[in-house]
């Protein structure tokens, strides 16, 4: 049983992994290290509580900070840059991110909630799994069935406004499937639409989380590469005027050009 919230970043404004040296296991073994290490701790921990309906928010941020713990211990570092501007920003809030990999979704309950109450908009399969699915149904999150594009507009529209008028901010992945390239192109506009229906500000987050590759066969269970740091950085936030298209465009301008200066320092998918 976590105790008082755990605070794994602080108010910022940036925060870096403190040196630390990897097991000789992990740097050996770095794949097999860190499953190893995540499913038989943070993993199991929460998904065992969530199946007893214990999955508060004390234990959420508990396991993901448990999480950031276990990349760290496997030679990962953390680099996070914005935390003030995440902190300043008016409450709720819409965050819209690129989506890289799994490794955002375990990370950012630690980083975002001690500032406020959040949670993602997700796709069905995920709240229907029999072993992380109480847990992903224990966040109350907007679950959109990934068929119909226009219902699912509808469907983040309607439950993504309710949750922030319930005073919950709502993380958005407008690329919808996660990636290891930024493509404008794809980067949708729902979250500047779900700001503009709220009446809300939305924050973007640009994310690098490489160092969690995707698998062939099961996304979840690629490659770990802890040579390839896990960057993120705030923007700051935006109110939506008009019809959000230049909103939406300068959020991919911060995305891409955040990214591209990422790839020249720690390289692309090396």
């Amino acid at each position: 049983m976590p105790g008082k919230i755990r605070d794994k970043f602080g108010a910022g404004p940036n925060y870096e992994s403190p040196m630390a040296k990897a097991s000789l296991p992990a740097r050996l073994l770095p794949s097999l290290t860190f499953y190893a290490k995540l499913f038989s701790g943070p993993v199991v921990w929460l998904c065992a509580r969530a199946a007893r309906g214990q999955c508060d928010d004390a234990a959420w941020i508990h396991s993901s900070a448990w999480f950031c713990d276990v990349l760290e211990s496997c030679g990962c570092k953390i680099i996070v840059e914005g935390i003030d501007r995440l902190q300043a920003a008016p409450k709720p809030c819409v965050i819209a991110a690129n989506h890289m990999s799994t490794l955002e979704t375990f990370l950012l309950p630690a980083l975002v909630r001690p500032f406020c109450p959040v949670t993602f908009v997700v796709k069905k399969s995920l709240v229907d799994m029999p072993f992380f699915g109480p847990v992903m149904r224990s966040r109350n999150p907007v679950v959109v069935e990934r068929v119909n594009p226009r219902a699912d507009l509808q469907t983040v529209l309607e439950e993504g406004v309710k949750r922030l008028h319930d005073g919950i901010s709502v993380i958005v992945f407008p690329q919808s499937t996660r990636t290891s390239s930024f493509s404008a192109g794809k980067f949708n506009s729902i979250a500047v639409k779900l700001a503009r229906r709220a009446n809300a500000p939305i924050l973007p987050l640009a994310l690098k989380t490489d160092v969690w590759g995707q698998g062939k066969k099961i996304k979840e269970l690629g490659r770990f590469a802890p040579r390839l740091p896990a960057r993120f950085k705030f923007g700051e936030a935006i109110s939506i005027n008009g019809n959000g298209k230049a909103e939406n465009a300068a959020i991919c301008d911060f995305i891409a050009s955040t990214i591209s200066g990422w790839q020249k320092t720690d390289g692309v998918n090396s």
